[in-house]
This record gives structure tokens, sequence and C-alpha cells, in this order.
């Protein structure tokens, strides 16, 4: 089977952003009184802000005008992180795979639920590695429906079935199985035992080895919409 296009999540794949999203959920929970730990935070890898505030809230109701501006600050905590990274924030190997799909003839596109992609694309000096940048902003539903990656393989003029969706979260991993793609999963296997291929990191990953595995498995058919 041949493979057209890889389909990267950004935090937590090709640079290491969560913590900054930990310490901004942080400071706004201590600033109005809710329990929020590193332990909470595993719950909201992959998923949107406003997913993000409900698992948050714990229940806990607010007014939508409450909500936004939460999120909202919640952002500004976030964004005053991602203004100092660099190019050297990109995680080991990251750089090197990229420019391994690209001789290779594979496009790439980075496909996240932070509407501050394109913002730390551009810190990462990522635009002339990648072919296009997808966002919650472009799409109705985030993961874990797969419309992100949809679009994503929609940019890249590549069939789902020849894409592979490259992720650290499980919502990702379903939402990359739903698009009907193959998976690999970057991190523990606790977390992305459901993904086709598992690898700890990006760190000396070979593009060969990679195609190798990925190719011998069938590509699950994405789930209809009823």
């Amino acid at each position: 089977m041949k493979i057209a296009a890889f389909i990267f999540d950004l935090d937590g794949v090709l640079t290491d952003t969560s913590e900054f999203h930990y310490r901004g959920w942080k400071r706004l929970a201590d600033e109005e009184g809710l329990p929020f730990t590193r332990q909470d935070n595993e719950a909201l890898r992959g998923v949107s802000r406003r997913e993000s505030l409900e698992l948050l809230l714990k229940g806990r109701q607010i007014d939508e005008a409450t909500a936004q501006a939460w999120m909202e600050r919640k952002n500004r905590y976030y964004l005053e992180w991602v203004e100092k990274m660099t190019p050297s924030d990109l995680l080991p190997g990251a750089l090197d795979l990229l420019h391994e799909l690209r001789s290779a003839g594979i496009k790439t596109v980075i496909a996240s639920s932070s509407k501050n992609a394109g913002t730390v694309v551009e810190k990462l000096n990522l635009s002339g590695e990648i072919d296009a940048v997808v966002d919650a902003r472009l799409v109705p539903h985030s993961k874990p429906a797969p419309d992100l990656f949809l679009k994503a393989a929609e940019l890249a003029a590549a069939p789902p079935r020849q894409c592979v969706v490259v992720e650290d979260a499980a919502s990702g991993i379903e939402a990359g199985h739903a698009a009907g793609m193959l998976t690999l999963g970057v991190g523990p296997r606790d977390r992305l035992g459901k993904a086709d291929v598992i690898i700890p990191n990006l760190e000396k990953v070979k593009l060969a080895s990679l195609l190798k595995k990925l190719t011998s498995i069938h590509s699950p058919a994405p789930v209809s919409k009823s």
C-alpha cells in the first residue's frame, strides 16, 4: 500500500507545548478555586479548549459569558509561553523525519485541536517543512471526531486510506481510525494501545523502517456517520 501523506498532531508530537497548556489551566484553576492536578491534565490531552474547560469544571456550572472569558484568559496565559518558543523547541527527531518525508515526496500536514497551531508553526519555523496546517477553526468537530484529519487529507489531495496520523493522544488515535487512516502513536503504550504502530518518540526514527511497519497493516474502514 502506498503512503501519500503523514498527518501530524502538533502538541506532544513535534513540540512539547503540553506543559504550557498545563500551566495555563493550572493558573486559571488556582485563580478560580478549582482543584486541578497534572493527573487531571492528562484527560485534556488532544481535546478542544471547550472540552478542556468542561473537564476542568468537573460538573460546576458557569454561564456562557464566564466560560468564554475563562477560555480567553487561559489562552492568554498559554500564549505568554508560546511567544518565547524558537526552533530549538522542536522535539528530537521531528525535523529529521519531516525532511525525510519531503525528500520521499510524501505530503506533510499538521492537524491540531489548538487554535494557536499556526502561531506555534511560525515560532518553530516549520512553514517550509509542511504542506498545510489544519486547526479547530476549519472544521465543525474536533477530536475524537475525524473532521480534522479528513480536512488534512483533503488539503494534501491524499485518499484517507493512504494517510498516516501521528498522535500522542488516545482521542487522536480514535479520530484517525474513524477517518479510515493508519495511526502512529508517539508515547507510552498504556495511553496509545489502540494505535497501529507505537514508538516512544521520534528520536532516531527512520522513515524506511516506519513505512515497512505501516504498509504491512490494512487501513481501517472509516466509521460511517449516522
